[in-house]
């Protein structure tokens, strides 16, 4: 499985000059395609430009964290989840730049972290090809060979491809509150980042963990009338996550790959629950004192159960309560959910039967590898057999560190 190396794949001019003949011409070959440019695709492509491997990335750099996350939030991650696999484009450093110490910059606002990626790619030569791949095909089985089909036109040979989209296709809109819902009524959280409309104007939102929370205080800030909170669940804390126990875990699958697959369905099933005690059933305690208000009411157990438009045009929603909620917009923070048949270009292409699923997740073995022989899968995709951990920024450099092991080995 091994790849050639690139002894110029961190000379900025040579990729400077492949980018250009890129747009230039109707076909390139590579031999590693990374699908994505958000923060596992750029660990990967970091890795690969470090081991100098002959690779192309392609996708809007850190696209979905630039157009689906609203300005003015903050990550719940610290200064030691960085993307680089070298150890040596850290958040730390780069917060040095700035004179600035991880106390500094924590908790670190979404524009930090999109100024600390946009250095990563200047530091480590990281060129992302602007495009989007429409369908991904394998051409050649036997030697492995997949074509990338590109928005533009052009196409991309390669021997290897990654696939890290991160949680760009599985929002999850649950069936069952669509069906109480009018139709065009709401929106998931990640298609309402832009909240200038919503000055004076009444909303409701579906969810009660940290994004359900932000986007309430979010939407308090840009002037909104009233936000009301449903969720079935009793109200999280206010506390500061403990993420101490995951790094352990992260760096014991760069050696041991498979120890999440082989622990018990039980043992599994207490590790995600750690993991959801810490992320779930905590907010962070620097959003409290943005809610404390009377615009921000929460109505913990509770469920909607009807919801219906009036003349007017605003929706009355009504909860299992018995509580009567006149609304103008309906918000879903109701997460993510993993479906490899709702990735656009492997419903177009002809590799998506190939691939062997469990539950929407991709099967695959200690090398992020699925059973289509040079077609890699990460990032949440991954979750399923290699811990809850793979939707955190936290894995980015373990992803790459298997991947790269596998692809010169």
């Amino acid at each position: 499985m091994t790849i050639r190396r690139c002894p110029a794949s961190r000379d900025t001019g040579w990729r400077s000059r492949l980018r250009g003949a890129f747009f230039h011409s109707v076909e390139k070959q590579t031999d590693l395609l990374i699908i994505g440019a958000g923060p596992f695709g750029l660990a990967m492509a970091a890795y690969a430009a470090d081991l100098g491997l002959d690779y192309l990335m392609v996708g809007k750099p850190m696209g979905f964290w630039r157009d689906q996350m609203p300005a003015g939030m903050f990550l719940r991650s610290a200064a030691d989840w960085h993307l680089d696999p070298t150890g040596r484009c850290t958040i730390e450093r780069f917060l040095q730049t700035r004179s600035l110490t991880p106390a500094d910059g924590e908790p670190l606002s979404l524009q930090t972290y999109l100024s600390y990626t946009d250095w990563v790619q200047e530091e480590a030569h990281l060129v992302p090809l602007p495009r989007q791949v429409e369908r991904l095909d394998q051409i050649d089985v036997a030697q492995a060979r997949f074509r990338a089909s590109l928005e533009n036109g052009d196409s991309i040979i390669a021997k290897h491809v990654v696939i890290a989209v991160g949680f760009k296709y599985f929002r999850h809109i649950p069936q069952d509150l669509v069906d109480r819902l009018p139709p065009g009524c709401f929106a998931h959280t990640c298609d309402r980042v832009d909240f200038k409309d919503l000055g004076g104007r009444r909303c409701l939102i579906i969810g009660g963990r940290q994004s359900a929370f932000e986007w309430a205080a979010l939407l308090h800030e840009a002037g909104a009338a009233a936000v009301h909170l449903s969720y079935r669940h009793d109200s999280p804390r206010f506390a500061e996550a403990d993420w101490s126990w995951v790094n352990p875990l992260v760096e014991r699958t760069i050696d041991e790959p498979g120890w999440y697959r082989r622990l018990s369905p039980a043992e599994q099933e207490a590790t995600n629950r750690q993991l959801w005690a810490e992320g779930r059933l905590k907010v962070e305690p620097w959003l409290e004192p943005r809610l404390r208000t009377d615009t921000v009411t929460l109505w913990p157990r509770t469920e909607v159960v009807a919801a219906r438009e009036l003349p007017a045009g605003a929706l009355l929603v009504r909860l299992d309560n018995g509580e009567a909620l006149t609304v103008d917009q309906i918000i879903l923070a109701t997460g993510y959910r993993v479906d490899l048949s709702r990735v656009p270009f492997l419903v177009q292409g002809d590799v998506l039967p190939r691939v062997t699923t469990r539950n929407g997740f991709p099967m695959l073995d200690n090398h992020l590898q699925t059973n289509v022989p040079g077609l890699f899968i990460t990032s949440m995709a991954a979750t399923q057999d290699f811990g809850p951990f793979f939707a955190f920024t936290v894995s980015a450099r373990a992803s790459a560190r298997l991947l790269g092991g596998a692809l010169v080995d």
